[in-house]
Parts: structure tokens; C-alpha cells; sequence
């Protein structure tokens, strides 16, 4: 009965803070002693010791900003792209420039409101996929709405002497010396009930105020090359870009070019008119 007694004090001091005791074997006799640790309750573990395991007391990671793809001051052909979209829906009414500016940036900026985006103004991979899902890809002329696109190269019948090299397919008008372009200006041409003529003519009438008796339109800084078309300034080109047409003329929409080519040009200088 004593030796169960003792047994039992010995456990229970180990059970509680941990001690030195001795074994024992079958028949009492002695072994001797044994340091048994054991961690006092409420202790905390070492800094090496493993994690306990559970759940993670680390709060949950923030989700990543979207990646942002173009932003105020970035151009090209991507931002034409983003312009002529927010024109398809009512964001912008400016002609796409190809330069972020603050126009699209203020039309990012509403899309984005309106559709419960944050409101950066800045076009991320979200923002833009709302806008591909909203809008059609748009066409060559809906990004280039007012001028703006490369010229593709001239006619070789432009490369001697002096020239007007009018292309219908980059819609671009170079003003060429002995092969050397000067200037090259974006241009309209007529709709397919009134086309432009193509072909090689000369300017046969410099009219700076003129006219037109059968439109009753103005056709300032007008060089005429194929009876009753010509080369002018068109106001009108000027404030839809290629969402309108002449009537059979080349419009020019930039009226300060224009005034300079007519200055320039003379009566006999050839004008090519090419694909």
C-alpha cells in the first residue's frame, strides 16, 4: 500500500511540473534516477519550435490591383483603339488621336463610374475587358476619324517634277518637289455617288474664296484639277472627319496646311490621283 502511495506522488509531480524520480523494478528495488521534463502550462514555445497547427493567424493577402495598359501621355495604335471604343459609346465624341490625354482620361474616368469600377482614369485589363464585351472592333477609318494615319509610299508618277500625290488608299495628300515630299496632309474624297476621279491631271484654276454654284458650299483655297473638283479646305471635314464625304473634291481639314499649300502650288503642277 506504501509503495503504491509513493508511485502515485511521483506520477502526479510529473503530470504537474515535471521532476527527477526514481524507478523502480517489479519487486521495489530501486533503478535509479530519471529526470523527466515537462513543460509547465501556459508556457510558449520557443521561437524554433514549429507553428502549432489550426488555422493561419496571417490575415488574408489583398488582391492585386489589375494591371494598368495605357495611362495619360501614352500613345499609338492601342490608345486609337481605346478612343474609337469609348466613342462607340457615348464617352467620347472627339475623333481618336492616339494620345492619352485628358479628354480620355475624363472618358476612362465615367466609364469607369458607371460601372462600378474604381474611377482611375486609368485604363487597367479590367476596365478594358468591360469596354471589348460593350463595343465592336472598330475599322481602319474609325480609328483614323480625323487623319492622322501614315502615308503609304508615293506613285512613281510623283517622283519628278512638281507634284500633288493624292493616295485613296492611305487617304493622304503629299505635296512632292523633284521626289521630295514637303508636306503630307490627311484628306477627304468623294462618297461612291460622287467619287473623286483618279488619274493624272495639273491644276488648271487657283480660286482662294471660291464657291461652289452647285453645292452652294465654300471651297476656300481651291486648286482645281478635273473640272469641277478640286483640291480645298472643307469645314465640314474639319468637324466629322471621314464620317462624312465631298462631293467628288479633295477636302483638306487642316486649314493652315492648306492656306501653305496654296502658296506654294502653281498653276500646271501635277496632281496624281492613285490607289
Amino acid at each position: 500500500m506504501g509503495r503504491a502511495f509513493t508511485a502515485l506522488l511521483a506520477l502526479t509531480a510529473v503530470a504537474v511540473c515535471g521532476c527527477t524520480v526514481e524507478a523502480t523494478d517489479q519487486d521495489g528495488k530501486p533503478q535509479g534516477p530519471i529526470r523527466i521534463e515537462v513543460p509547465q502550462r501556459g508556457t510558449p514555445p520557443a521561437d524554433d519550435d514549429p507553428e502549432p497547427s489550426g488555422p493561419s493567424r496571417t490575415p488574408p493577402a489583398t488582391r492585386a490591383a489589375p494591371a494598368v495598359l495605357w495611362s495619360r501621355g501614352d500613345t499609338g495604335r492601342d490608345v486609337r483603339e481605346l478612343q474609337a471604343r469609348l466613342r462607340q459609346v457615348a464617352w467620347l465624341f472627339d475623333g481618336p488621336t492616339g494620345t492619352y490625354d485628358d479628354l480620355t482620361e475624363r472618358a476612362v474616368r465615367g466609364f469607369q463610374g458607371k460601372r462600378g469600377l474604381p474611377r482611375t482614369g486609368r485604363t487597367d485589363t479590367v476596365t478594358w475587358q468591360r469596354l471589348l464585351r460593350m463595343t465592336q472592333e472598330p475599322g481602319r477609318w474609325d480609328l483614323y476619324l480625323m487623319g492622322g494615319q501614315p502615308a503609304d509610299d508615293p506613285d512613281p508618277r510623283c517622283l519628278t517634277g512638281r507634284a500633288l500625290c493624292i493616295s485613296k488608299t492611305s487617304r493622304t495628300l503629299r505635296w512632292m518637289i523633284d521626289g521630295r515630299t514637303v508636306t503630307t496632309v490627311p484628306v477627304r474624297f468623294g462618297s461612291q455617288y460622287t467619287p473623286t476621279r483618279e488619274g493624272v491631271f495639273s491644276v488648271y484654276w487657283k480660286s482662294r474664296h471660291h464657291v461652289s454654284t452647285l453645292y452652294d458650299s465654300p471651297m476656300p483655297y481651291a486648286l482645281f484639277f478635273s473640272g469641277g473638283q478640286a483640291v480645298h479646305y472643307s469645314s465640314d471635314f474639319a468637324a466629322r472627319g471621314y464620317a462624312g464625304a465631298s462631293h467628288g473634291c479633295v477636302n483638306v481639314r487642316d486649314e493652315a496646311a492648306i492656306a501653305d499649300l496654296f502658296a506654294q502650288v502653281r498653276n500646271g503642277d501635277k496632281v496624281v490621283v492613285h490607289w
